[in-house]
């Protein structure tokens, strides 16, 4: 298992798309667009990865000089709970921090609040829906 940056565009990208896809956006009905997809070309992708195969990944977005936001973090249904995700927060605090970024933040779903306040992530804020679905702020100082 490796943990890596991977490029945009590149198969292990589109595999990491059909990834979110599965876990994060067809059960709720929805899907990506290419303009959504378009501006990840912008983004520090980073995966989970076993014999070419992407068993969870997550992006981080730089909204503010000295911070980052993670998105679309998703682990495969079959590997949730085995430390997978828990790798990859590791390893997307420490790109954060060596790419001189002091804070990070997220919009996460109710259900996986407790997962990320386990590394220390605290809710910010009122709660919000977002893709149908309740949300919170948390930031961590990293």
């Amino acid at each position: 298992m490796a943990l890596r940056q991977i490029d945009h565009n590149t198969e292990l990208y589109w595999k990491m798309v059909a990834l979110r896809d599965q876990i994060l956006r067809q059960p709720l009905g929805l899907s990506f667009t290419k303009e959504e997809l378009e501006k990840e070309k912008n983004e520090i992708l980073l995966a989970c990865i076993e014999d070419e195969e992407i068993l969870g990944c997550c992006m981080l977005i730089n909204e503010k000089p000295e911070e980052l936001r993670l998105r679309q973090m998703a682990v495969k249904n079959n590997l949730q709970g085995k430390g997978i995700g828990e790798s990859i927060m590791f390893f997307a605090e420490k790109i954060a921090r060596d790419k001189g970024f002091t804070k990070m933040t997220m919009h996460a779903r109710d259900t996986a609040v407790g997962f990320y306040e386990k590394f220390g992530y605290k809710v910010v804020g009122n709660g919000f829906e977002e893709v149908g679905l309740p949300h919170h702020i948390m930031e961590k100082l990293l």
